[in-house]
């Protein structure tokens, strides 16, 4: 009796390897997976600019990571609904900080280090959240995260296929000694409706596998679809029925890794999940 209806996996090209530097960028589901992974003992490093939803704002990020360009008084602005606090349209509001002079040291010492890891990595992961993004009129650019500012100051817009394929073509091609690991986050943007969350989807999906067929050494891995056919059912979702539960989280990281890790690194992985499970337990006094 067939109580599932199983994601059969395309054949992993790229993969990880516990020997891999692995820069992770991307939606919040982008933090959920690389906080796991960077427990199992892999060398990662994840959204240092804090997490980012749309292809357009990861390419940024990646320039930025490729250039080490450092932030200046230019790109800063003050969070809105009266915070006070400084930050970026590049960064998400946990970045934020209380005057510029501290908010510039910590964006540009994290740039710094996040710059020479990705110099450094050999694989990336990129988790595309969403084609919808948000333009700042003004400064005519798209913003990683509208900061709590007045809607006004934004124009929504919905990245067509052929621009998203523009952009991640402009991301491989910023990193050609890099090999790449893409997915859709399974995390439903019910915000912008459901019609529009699935045109979203459907157009990031569009985009990816015109990258698969023009790049060799792009993959993917399919979350997403595990989560809507392997997973569905509310009782794998967060209580905002929108969110994927630590359950299903950790159900996709070890359908990641069985997917993606050499078999003859496996015994280490459940080696260091082992340490990492017995670190975590408290015991009962």
């Amino acid at each position: 009796m067939k109580l599932q209806t199983p994601v059969a996996d395309v054949k992993c090209k790229t993969g990880i390897s516990y020997s891999d530097k692995i820069m992770m960028l991307g939606s919040c589901f982008t933090d959920s997976i690389g906080e796991l992974l960077g427990s199992y003992g892999f060398d990662v490093c994840r959204n240092p600019f804090g997490t980012l939803y749309n292809p357009l704002s990861i390419a940024a990020s990646v320039e930025r990571l490729v250039s080490g360009r450092s932030f200046t008084s230019e790109d800063v602005v003050q969070l809105g609904a009266g915070s006070g606090l400084f930050c970026s349209f590049s960064h998400g509001t946990l970045s934020a900080r209380s005057t510029v002079e501290e908010f510039l040291h910590d964006a540009n010492e994290r740039l710094a280090g996040a710059s020479a890891f990705f110099r450094s990595c050999n694989k990336v992961i990129i988790t595309l959240g969403t084609a919808w993004c948000y333009r700042h009129m003004e400064r005519d650019m798209v913003v990683s995260n509208c900061l709590k500012r007045d809607a006004r100051e934004f124009e929504r817009q919905l990245c067509p296929v052929g621009l998203v394929v523009e952009v991640l073509e402009g991301i491989m091609g910023m990193c050609p000694d890099k090999k790449f690991i893409f997915t859709v986050s399974p995390i439903r943007h019910f915000r912008d409706g459901a019609h529009a969350n699935q045109i979203s989807k459907s157009t990031l999906l569009l985009g990816v596998e015109q990258i698969l067929v023009d790049f060799p050494q792009a993959d993917y891995f399919p979350s997403y679809e595990i989560m809507n056919d392997e997973l569905r059912d509310y009782r794998f979702y967060a209580e905002d029925m929108c969110h994927p539960s630590q359950q299903a989280v950790g159900y996709i990281c070890e359908r990641f890794l069985d997917w993606a890790l050499p078999e003859c690194e496996h015994s280490r992985l459940t080696e260091n999940i082992r340490n990492w499970k017995a670190l975590r337990h408290r015991p009962l006094h």
